[in-house]
């Protein structure tokens, strides 16, 4: 009987630390600020090699292009950022060429994500295709596409387990 009170005062000391209310476990852990672009490539050609820079908020994520078809980029933002309008500006130049092919910017503001227990952070998501440029409409093709390449990159044989 004893041990059977340790999981209820285990589960209240968490509502306690957490600032959640009845036991209710925090949904936003790990929720952070930020930008993030989804980059339908199609129409380009092979990119693989090249560099992409995304900037917001007077800072930048830059990279190197894997071969895929849907590129995801994010830059973290600080915790306190602004979330009034501004620009996003996304680059992206092809492999031994010294000028991007993609330079856009779009003004965006960032929208609030909840963690469940009243807090959260400020972030946006953008879709960039070739047809509608730099959107924060996310096209329904690109977020499957996305979703596609995701799971085709997931595997069922987790392979051999590490000795101990």
């Amino acid at each position: 009987m004893r041990r059977a009170g340790l999981p209820a005062v285990g589960a209240a000391l968490l509502a306690a630390l957490s600032g959640c209310s009845q036991g209710e476990a925090c949904a936003g852990y790990g929720v952070v600020s930020g930008v993030g672009v989804t980059f339908d490539r199609q129409g380009y050609g092979d990119l693989t090699g090249g560099s992409y820079e995304l900037c917001a908020r007077g800072a930048c994520a830059k990279g190197t292009l894997r071969r895929e078809r849907i590129t995801h980029v994010g830059l973290p933002l600080p915790h306190d950022v602004d979330p009034a309008s501004g620009p996003v500006r996304f680059r992206v130049t092809r492999k031994g060429e010294g000028r991007p092919f993609v330079d856009t910017t779009a003004d965006v503001r960032l929208t609030h994500e909840t963690d469940g227990c009243g807090g959260g952070a400020y972030n946006r998501g953008l879709a960039y295709t070739k047809k509608q440029g730099l959107t924060t409409k996310i096209p329904k093709a690109v977020s499957d596409a996305w979703s596609r390449q995701v799971g085709s990159l997931a595997t069922a044989d987790p392979g051999p387990s590490p000795s101990s």
